[in-house]
């Protein structure tokens, strides 16, 4: 096997193979970020190309986003009963089965089926959760190192994908561009079947800072009792008020980021004359200090009390997009825009992490993370449906601007309703 052979030798060099996992991983979680992303090339497209409204292609990317978020904590089921490898490379199949089959669609229905549901699961396979399950097994020591630099994957998929995707939009029309896309993720598939493994004692390694190989857990429940465990964890969590403020501010996180400017950022800045190519390119700006900001992020979340920290992150995010919106979106307006707000992305998720564990446990901070994201893409799924609403009725995104703003200023006070880590009870173990 390949990947047994890499790690020995790598080993004899005093080189982990989990870092050959998490850059797999990451090539992976950037090349779906990429399909995601491109949703906000597609739009204007489409409109032109159909005739379909707005509110219509936003109804289904609003689609894609819910079901990118509630499959999070099954996809997280699903790995562990199937393992890594094969979830994820079914998930990245059904992407480019989803990409392919769009090229030929007449209707806006077949929008929403291929684009809003198997776009929506194949992507939700290979969330953040995915990134969260190989921290957690192939990583003991520089776990939230690795969190940031999986969680900011997302942040380099825009980077690389969108301004190209863009220009080649424009210049050969969408279908090019999501050519070259399933193109990216067939290469992704391939390094997922050679070099991804499950677990540490799959090359007959410990995990990384580890001293003694663990024996993978066993899985001797059915199918069925794997898919019950994430409803299961979701009851009892639903329990606790920690819960429904990281669900809460989540919500708005994903409100204020992948549903409004990642999907509808190109058509923002159109109706200000923008050309798509120059808009992805502010946006890939946003992705660069994003990736920089997420990183610094998870190195403040080990140092730092979290509750202080996402107040900050919610409460300068909410002013740069109030700030925005009073804006004339010249170019130095845009630039100031582009560094605070991409500094602050999703700077929100190396907290929020470190909080479910924290106050549910290590067992089952996985899945708890996991619904917690399932709020994230819900208000994700919000703003892409309610910003193409208000497109579409105002003539303008600016309400949706400003009313991202004002609810990042709430969740901002809403995190301090929390308790002080670790004076809340974990999750009952089963038994």
């Amino acid at each position: 096997m390949f990947s047994a052979s890499l790690a020995r030798w790598m080993a004899a060099r005093d080189l982990h193979y989990g870092w050959v996992v998490a850059a797999t991983t990451f090539l992976t979680m950037l090349a779906t970020a990429g399909a995601m992303g491109s949703a906000g090339v597609m739009i204007q497209p489409l409109h032109q190309e159909f005739g379909w409204d707005i509110a219509d292609i936003s109804s289904a990317m609003a689609v894609r986003l819910v079901l990118f978020g509630l499959f999070g904590p099954f996809a997280a089921a699903f790995m562990n009963h199937f393992g890594v490898r094969q979830v994820v490379a079914t998930a990245l199949a059904l992407i480019v089965f989803g990409i392919v089959a769009s090229f030929f669609m007449t209707e806006v229905w077949q929008l929403l089926l291929l684009w809003g549901v198997v776009l929506g699961i194949g992507t939700g396979m290979t969330a953040l959760v995915l990134g969260a399950t190989v921290a957690a097994r192939w990583f003991t020591q520089r776990r939230g190192l690795v969190v940031g630099l999986l969680t900011a994957s997302n942040a380099t998929g825009q980077l690389v994908f969108l301004p190209l995707l863009a220009a080649l939009t424009e210049a050969y029309g969408w279908r090019t561009a999501l050519a070259f896309t399933v193109a990216v993720i067939a290469l992704a598939m391939v390094l997922v079947l050679a070099l991804m493994r499950d677990y540490p004692a799959d090359v007959g390694l410990p995990a990384y800072g580890d001293t003694a190989v663990s024996a993978p857990p066993r899985q001797d429940h059915s199918l069925l009792a794997t898919l019950a465990s994430p409803l299961l964890v979701l009851r009892e969590a639903t329990a606790s008020p920690v819960f429904w403020v990281l669900f809460g501010t989540f919500f708005v996180c994903g409100l204020s980021t992948n549903g409004l400017i990642q999907t509808h950022w190109i058509s923002i800045c159109g109706d200000f004359g923008m050309a798509a190519v120059t808009a992805a390119g502010t946006l890939a700006v946003i992705g660069v200090f994003d990736f920089v900001g997420t990183i610094f992020a998870g190195w403040l979340s080990d140092r730092y009390d979290n509750r202080f920290l996402l107040f900050w992150f919610y409460g300068l995010r909410g002013l740069s997009l109030i700030y925005l919106s009073m804006s004339g979106f010249s170019a130095l307006e845009l630039s100031i825009f582009a560094v605070f707000y991409g500094l602050d992305w999703v700077a929100t998720v190396p907290p929020t992490v470190k909080l479910a564990a924290e106050n549910f446990g290590r067992e089952k901070a996985g899945l708890v993370f996991g619904w917690v994201f399932a709020g994230h893409q819900l208000g994700a799924a919000t703003a892409a449906f309610g910003a193409g609403y208000l497109r579409s009725d105002f003539d303008t995104y600016m309400p949706a601007l400003q009313i991202a703003g004002l609810m990042c200023l709430l969740a901002s006070v809403s995190v301090l309703l929390l308790r002080r880590p670790g004076t809340a009870a974990p999750l009952p173990q089963a038994g």
